[in-house]
């Protein structure tokens, strides 16, 4: 069976199929090439004279330009979507083998306001069983809850066994973002940074698996993110009055956040630094650390490699510069 025309691949990128194929159709469309559809499906319209008209990688391209379509993005997007699937698949291994053996993972995503870990959060969850995998993001805590040990109702959303929890923030709201907006007092901030590597060193010993990241951004890349959701109406909901204080209060977040890096970074859990002004990128690589650190079943198999990109991953180390 002769291969397709240019024309009928492109046709079949862009349209959605009618019917179920038939056992004579012809060879079916790539992953690769329904990502392209899918990408360029959103960009441009192909009239059947167009798809006529192209015959030859040079058509495409042609046609392309004059429909306004950015071919470089749209292979950007293609490549990253290919790679995305290939970690999600590792992921849905990894959440296997923590389901089998029992085991608790407990990831951690910490970061300035619009850092992007809420949309990593989403990526590394997307293909996961839901029964098994949680995210928490909790809200201020209530009247009842402010009168409790602080880490009481974070230790109740904790992974059970064969669980994996997300924490969209988490126990360490106390070392950045409640000092600086004044939501403790200076008492409870030092309290929180005694007790805490006590505590995870608990749950280190009681065989919790933890993975601290901090999303790094610089004030730049934030303030185009808030404007983003100011004015996007599918991203309002995002800002809240503590958003809106972060540029004012920028070196200010800085200093705590170094003071917390310094004071809560230890051998057990570390903290590993992801550098996320490109946000495809972060979630890549933020994924690719954690497949890279846990063992699993099929892990000396991988769709992809799992070594982080170190000019994007990388540990703590308290002799280094201010990371943001």
């Amino acid at each position: 069976m002769s291969e397709p025309s240019p024309a009928e691949t492109v046709h079949k990128a862009v349209s959605e199929p009618a019917e179920k194929p038939r056992s004579d159709a012809p060879t079916r469309l790539t992953q690769e090439e329904k990502i392209l559809g899918k990408t360029l499906k959103k960009s441009t319209y192909l009239s059947p004279e167009d798809l006529d008209a192209v015959n030859s990688k040079k058509g495409l391209l042609q046609l392309l330009n004059t429909r306004n379509v950015n071919v470089e993005k749209a292979l950007v997007k293609l490549r990253y979507e290919q790679e995305l699937e290939k970690l999600q698949i590792e992921m849905v291994k990894l959440q296997r083998s923590v389901q089998l053996e029992g085991r608790r993972l407990c990831i951690i995503l910490e970061g300035r306001d619009a850092a992007g870990k809420g949309g990593t959060i989403r990526r590394f969850i997307e293909h996961l069983n839901p029964r098994s995998a949680r995210i928490v993001a909790l809200p201020k805590p209530t009247e009842v809850q402010r009168g409790q040990w602080y880490f009481q109702r974070y230790v109740e959303k904790l992974p059970n066994p064969g669980e994996i929890t997300f924490f969209d923030r988490s126990w360490y709201n106390r070392a950045v973002v409640e000092p600086v907006m004044g939501f403790c007092t200076d008492a409870q901030y030092q309290t929180f940074l005694q007790q805490v590597p006590e505590f995870e060193h608990m749950l280190y010993e009681d065989n919790v698996e933890i993975v601290k990241f901090w999303f790094s951004i610089s004030k730049e890349v934030q303030e185009q993110r808030f404007e983003s959701r100011r004015t996007d109406p599918l991203k309002q909901w995002k800002i809240s009055p503590v958003d809106e204080e972060a540029q004012a209060r920028w070196d200010v977040y800085t200093r705590y956040k170094e003071d917390m890096f310094s004071r809560t970074h230890t051998s057990y859990a570390p903290w590993i630094i992801v550098r996320a002004n490109d946000k495809k990128k972060a979630r890549l690589e933020s994924m690719r650390h954690v497949l890279s650190m846990l063992d699993y079943e099929g892990k000396d198999d991988p769709r992809t490699h799992l070594s982080p990109d170190p000019d994007v991953v990388l540990r703590y180390h308290r002799s280094q510069l201010s990371i943001d």
